[in-house]
């Protein structure tokens, strides 16, 4: 009995063919893909890290593209969307405000305690409790403190403007009895705010890593107290994830001080 040698049927040959085709061509298409996400990534990345210390509604578009965009390749280079992880999410950035400014000024000239809490409106002085008058204003809303050196300390105000307008209010009220006063060496001495990152954090692992920076007695105060060496700000930071930040001198350096804290909260959150 004998057999006839084996023959390869043109079909099988040509589904052979037909794989390979599909192969290289499979192959050139997700490297295609992956150099168009690539360039995707970098395009993003530059949007992202661009400094923006204001949000306006012209450009709180541009800070969610990152958060928006839709990418499913078959290989996904991650090194390159490493950057945008560090990006601030607008919605909390919007809500970092100043809660309070102090401001300081000097009126050159002595001045009449008892004379002024007699004769000025919204004005309280008892001195064995406290050596200055306390006078209140509501627009803007704020309180002075006002020495008899002629130093003057403003509290209250939640802009820059608000409390220089303010320190001018209160010094023409004591200009208007007739004590020569003069308007010089306004300083904003300090500025509070306020922010929530919508997470809870861990301490132990910022105490960890940044031990040089921080203080933490929970028996005294519940809240960690990070220093930032510049801009000097100093931060009070809650499990719940609100902070406060003070010590800043003009809004850029709490805007700064709270850029450089929040990858570190992002890592040590719960």
């Amino acid at each position: 009995m004998s057999f006839s040698p084996s023959l390869t049927s043109p079909v099988s040959e040509a589904s052979q063919a037909e794989a390979n085709t599909r192969t290289r061509n499979d192959s050139r298409q997700e490297q295609e893909e992956n150099d168009h996400y690539q360039s995707a990534s970098s395009e993003i990345i530059a949007t992202c890290i661009e400094p923006t210390f204001s949000v306006s509604s012209s450009n709180q578009q541009q800070l969610h593209v990152p958060f928006q965009v839709r990418m499913t390749p078959p290989i996904v280079n991650m090194s390159c969307l490493q950057p945008i992880l560090q990006v601030i999410p607008t919605r909390i950035f919007c809500e970092l405000f100043s809660r309070n400014v102090i401001s300081t000024v000097d009126l050159n000239c002595p001045l009449d305690l008892k004379r002024i809490s007699l004769q000025v409106r919204n004005a309280e002085y008892n001195p064995k409790r406290f050596a200055a008058v306390i006078m209140r204003i509501r627009r803007p809303r704020t309180t002075a403190l006002i020495f008899a050196s002629g130093k003057m300390v403003c509290t209250g105000a939640k802009r820059e403007e608000d409390s220089l307008e303010a320190a001018r209010r209160y010094a023409r009220v004591i200009q208007k009895l007739a004590f020569p006063v003069k308007f010089r060496d306004f300083k904003i001495q300090n500025m509070v705010g306020s922010i929530d990152v919508k997470f809870p954090i861990r301490f132990e692992k910022i105490i960890l890593e940044h031990y040089q920076y921080c203080s933490y007695e929970p028996e005294i105060f519940p809240g960690l107290i990070y220093r930032i060496v510049k801009p000097k700000v100093a931060l009070l930071i809650f499990v719940s994830g609100k902070i406060v930040l003070t010590g800043a001198k003009v809004r850029r350096d709490m805007h700064e001080a709270f850029e450089k804290i929040y990858p570190i909260l992002k890592q040590c959150r719960k």
